[in-house]
C-alpha cells in the first residue's frame, strides 16, 4: 500500500472527530452490499440529527461505489475491499483522486443451509469446493448430496477478498451460482439444502448456518485478535479530501455514536 494512504488511513480518525460541522445539503452514497447496513443506519441517525440533509443510498457492489466516484454520480462510494490498483489509475486520468476512509471491520463467514450437518472446514477446502474439486458433501464428512455452489459478482468487494484470501486468485467454477449481494447469498442457501455461500458478518441470521474456518468462528473477538483467517476492511471512498455535508457524514460514521451504530449494523467497530 501507498506510504501516502496509509498515513491517511491512521490519521483520518482523529482529524475528522476533532471537527463536527453541520452543514444542510444531500448526499449521494452508492457501493457495497456489505457496508449498506452500515450506511443505512448511519444515514437515519444523521438525517434525524440534520433535518435539512437527504440521504439517498444504495447497493451495487463495491466496484460500482469506487466507479461512482471516479464518475461523479455519488459523494461516497461504499466499498468492502481496498482500490484496485486500474482503479487508481483510471480516476487519475479522469482528474480525480479517491480518498479511503476505513470505517469498520469485517469477516467473511462461509454458510449452509440450515440442515447440513457440516460445521468446519479448512481453508483448503474451501478453495477446493469452490475450484469444483469437491463436488458432494460426503467427502467432506457430511450427509452425501451434491454441493451448490453459490458466490459473488466480480463487482464485489466480498468476491475480491475471497477470491484473494481463499482461492488465493484462481478462479471460482464456472457452474457457481452468481448472486448480486449479501442478501442473495442468504436466500440462495436458506432454500438450497446442498448449497455454500460466503457472506460479511452482518448477514448472519438464523435461516442460514455459520460454518467454521479452521476450527475458528467468525465473531467480532476472533476477528480482532487475528484468529479468523477470513477478515477485512470496509471502506468509504470520497472524490477528493471531503467538504460540506461530505465531511460531516464521514465524521459522523467515525465517531463515538457512528461507530456505535457500526456494531449494530452486525459490522465490527474501529474503537
Amino acid at each position: 500500500m501507498n506510504k501516502f494512504i496509509k498515513v491517511i488511513l491512521v490519521l483520518t480518525v482523529s482529524l475528522l472527530i476533532a471537527s463536527s460541522p453541520v452543514f444542510a445539503g444531500k448526499l449521494v452514497i452508492k457501493g457495497s452490499t456489505t457496508v449498506l447496513p452500515i450506511a443505512q443506519k448511519a444515514a437515519e441517525a444523521y438525517m434525524a440529527e440534520n433535518p435539512n440533509v437527504k440521504i439517498s443510498l444504495s447497493g451495487g457492489g463495491s466496484g460500482n461505489g469506487i466507479k461512482a466516484i471516479i464518475d461523479g454520480t455519488a459523494d461516497i462510494g461504499n466499498a468492502s475491499r481496498f482500490i484496485k490498483q486500474k482503479e487508481v489509475n483510471l480516476a487519475n486520468t479522469n482528474g480525480v483522486y479517491p480518498v479511503p476512509f476505513r470505517i469498520a471491520l469485517d469477516a467473511i463467514v462461509p454458510v449452509v443451509n440450515n440442515k447440513n450437518d457440516v460445521a468446519d472446514l479448512t481453508m483448503a477446502q474451501l478453495k477446493d469446493i469452490y475450484l469444483g474439486k469437491i463436488k458432494d458433501w460426503k467427502e467432506l464428512g457430511g450427509t452425501p448430496g451434491k454441493i451448490v455452489v453459490i458466490s459473488r459478482d466480480s463487482s464485489s468487494g466480498t468476491f475480491g477478498v475471497w477470491k484473494n484470501l481463499v482461492m488465493k486468485k484462481e478462479r471460482v467454477i464456472p457452474g457457481a451460482l452468481t448472486v448480486p449481494s449479501n442478501g442473495g447469498i442468504v436466500q440462495a442457501v436458506a432454500t438450497t439444502p446442498g448449497a455454500i455461500g460466503y457472506v460479511g458478518l452482518g448477514y448472519l441470521n438464523s435461516k442460514i448456518k455459520a460454518v467454521k474456518v479452521e476450527g475458528i468462528e467468525g465473531t467480532e473477538e476472533n476477528t480482532l485478535n487475528g484468529s479468523y483467517p477470513i477478515s477485512r476492511g470496509l471502506f468509504m471512498f470520497t472524490k477528493g479530501w471531503p467538504k460540506g455535508e461530505t465531511m460531516g457524514f464521514i465524521s459522523f460514521i467515525l465517531s463515538k455514536k457512528g461507530q456505535e451504530l457500526v456494531k449494530e449494523a452486525g459490522s465490527i467497530p474501529l474503537f
